[in-house]
């Protein structure tokens, strides 16, 4: 991913003297290097029935060399991934990790004994993890393209549970890569992966996603290149298109919550919106006055949004795509409108670590 790139005999006197003021001028008006992202990857785009999700394989864990697949999720922060295969199983019980003393290093990989209950999902349906504070040095992406992390802290869990039906889920089933602006769960204070890397000084910590191809989505994954830039460049951040949205400093760090207007089915209502690749099937909007608790809008419904920054998006829902539902927060217990991973088929998305910005563009 590099490109490169040239007189005359009766000048040759005039092109010596030329060349000596060019670097004279040189010497006093040095330009800055071009800015490089960090790297650039692909990411898979999976579908079963009606959901979609986009995966990014991490392939190296401190030492341990297998290209585990990761939910892509722009709604949490921090890394988790089950501790199968990445400890020895003698280590892994029902009720948790066993350490000796405050921390142990096995397989290149820091396991604290530091414990917490990770939650997604609402009270409607979701996941808990349980596991230990973990560090290590990774390499997100694979044979396609790579890039190494320098030493990182992650969530190591030994079990995940379905919150609704108490069932226990496979191994590897809920590994997150979650890339949010905030920091993660309780005490544990886990960011993004993709917030540690240390940048050029024209480089602006965090990343950026094209487009997703809407059709290239398929039971055993499509990998497609080039969805996901590491480190943004100063293009990015002023010449771009991108819509910035300024981000709420909170204890937990910085919200990927932004204030807007919601309008479906003629009503208009005030609310905070959650753009989240890890959503994958329904829109869900929180209407205080819904009537019921729940309610699917039907085909040819028209939705839009206009955040409190400028940057506005509308769609019609339809059989198989745009699914959106009307929720009550009094029976999610959570107040915020979620935009599904359909909406990044047709928008670009930024996040800012640095500056805490979100930038949106479409």
């Amino acid at each position: 991913m590099g490109k490169i790139y040239a007189g005359y005999l009766p000048l040759i006197v005039g092109g010596l003297v030329l060349a000596g003021l060019i670097t004279s001028c040189k010497k006093d008006h040095t330009s800055a290097p071009t800015a490089v992202p960090i790297a650039t990857l692909g990411l898979y785009e999976v579908q079963s029935t009606i959901y979609r999700r986009v995966f990014i394989p991490v392939s190296q864990i401190g030492t341990v060399k297998h290209t585990y697949y990761t939910v892509f999720d722009t709604g949490s922060s921090a890394m988790t991934m089950d501790a199968e295969g990445l400890i020895p199983a003698s280590m892994i019980t029902s009720s948790g990790i066993t350490i000796t003393g405050d921390s142990l290093v096995v397989n290149g990989i820091t396991v604290t004994k530091q414990t917490a209950t990770l939650t997604y999902g609402d009270a409607t349906a979701g996941t808990k993890e349980y596991g230990n504070l973990a560090y290590a040095t990774i390499i997100i992406g694979d044979a396609n393209g790579s890039v190494s992390t320098k030493r990182i802290p992650f969530f190591l869990y030994y079990k995940a549970v379905d919150t609704k039906t108490g069932t226990k889920l496979g191994a590897h089933e809920n590994d997150i890569f979650g890339v949010g602006p905030n920091t993660s769960f309780s005490s544990l204070a886990i960011a993004s992966p993709l917030s540690y890397f240390t940048t050029a000084a024209n480089v602006t910590q965090g990343f950026k996603l094209s487009k997703f191809n809407k059709t290239a989505y398929s039971t055993s994954g499509t990998y497609v290149a080039d969805l996901l830039t590491i480190g943004l460049v100063p293009n990015d951040l002023s010449s771009a298109g991108f819509i910035m949205h300024s981000l709420t400093h909170t204890s937990a760090g910085y919200s990927p919550n932004i204030p807007a207007t919601i309008n479906y089915n003629g009503k208009s209502i005030q609310g905070s919106l959650l753009f989240d690749t890890g959503t994958p099937a329904f829109v869900n909007i929180e209407d205080p006055n819904a009537t019921t608790n729940q309610t699917t809008l039907p085909a040819n419904t028209p939705v839009s949004i206009t955040t409190t920054s400028g940057f506005s998006y509308q769609y019609t829902t339809t059989t198989d795509d745009n699914l959106t539902q009307v929720l009550n927060p009094s029976f999610t217990h959570d107040p915020r409108t979620i935009f599904s991973i359909d909406f990044f088929a047709d928008n670009e998305f930024l996040l800012d670590y640095t500056n805490h910005r979100i930038g949106l563009k479409n």
